[in-house]
């Protein structure tokens, strides 16, 4: 079997994992009620085992010089962003480059920028702790799934002759009409991706941070449906309209003013698999 042919089972098998670990609390009332006190360090087992499958599927994916140097670079700024955002509530303006990048050059080199970003930037600021296998994987599906948004091609209206200049204006503005609607899309994944990772990381926490005998805390063994009404009114009270919110408003700004310019300078560095 070609490596090409087992890199996506072993991507997916890896996701899956995580998945897993990351929603621990909902899944926890499907096992026996004598083994549901070792989920949570189940769940802190399965995502750095995630994060392993991750790296063997992906460890020859930068198979070239230029594509190590970018990725090197690219997460070191990522890396600097995020340290210099540390402590202001919610901005996460690394979420900028994660996209971008994640745009300009596939999903799994944004997988993997995600993952290093994370990791480097925790261990040069001392941020590394139990959840950051969490924030890694958060942010690599960030960068992912950027990568995974359908390609907008410039169409050219009317049937000028190609040598003419109103058919070269026409290109023009085509070009620049489909990259407003990337921009326009990026942004919108934006604030998507902004909520769904304040969901991501507060749902395996939440059974730790709020404690037990609340309206809005984890009850081992409670329906499913008991569950997620809680996490979810814990979720919106604690970060959604406060953190998430933020990150939204800072993505989306940033990619409306630097988007464009960045992401064309981006993909004048062509790599191999960049789509």
């Amino acid at each position: 079997m070609s490596r090409a042919t087992w890199t996506a089972p072993a991507l997916a098998t890896g996701s899956l994992l995580a998945f897993a670990g990351f929603a621990w609390p909902l899944l926890a009332s499907a096992v026996p009620a004598d083994a549901q006190r070792a989920a949570p360090y189940v769940a802190m087992a399965l995502v750095p085992a995630a994060i392993a499958v991750v790296a063997l599927a992906l460890d020859r994916e930068m198979h070239s010089a230029k594509a190590v140097a970018l990725l090197g670079v690219l997460a070191a700024i990522g890396a600097g962003i995020r340290i210099a955002g540390a402590g202001v509530g919610g901005i996460e303006a690394v979420f900028i480059v994660l996209i971008l990048a994640g745009r300009a050059y596939g999903a799994r080199f944004g997988f993997l920028l995600g993952l290093i970003t994370i990791a480097v930037s925790s261990l040069l600021w001392g941020g590394f702790g139990p959840w950051t296998p969490f924030q890694m994987f958060a942010c690599a599906w960030v960068a992912a799934g950027a990568g995974l948004l359908p390609r907008i091609r410039p169409r050219v209206r009317g049937g000028a002759d190609a040598a003419s200049a109103s058919a070269a204006l026409a290109a023009l503005s085509a070009v620049r009409r489909a990259g407003r609607l990337e921009i326009l899309m990026l942004a919108g994944y934006g604030v998507a991706a902004s909520y769904l990772f304040g969901l991501l990381m507060n749902i395996w926490f939440w059974p730790f941070a709020v404690g037990m005998g609340t309206d809005i805390s984890y009850e081992a063994g409670a329906p499913l449906g008991t569950n997620l009404a809680s996490f979810a009114l814990y979720s919106l009270v604690s970060s959604t309209l406060t953190w998430d919110t933020v990150r939204a408003v800072t993505t989306v700004v940033g990619l409306a003013l630097l988007g464009p310019a960045l992401l064309a300078a981006l993909r004048r560095a062509k790599l191999p698999a960049a789509r």
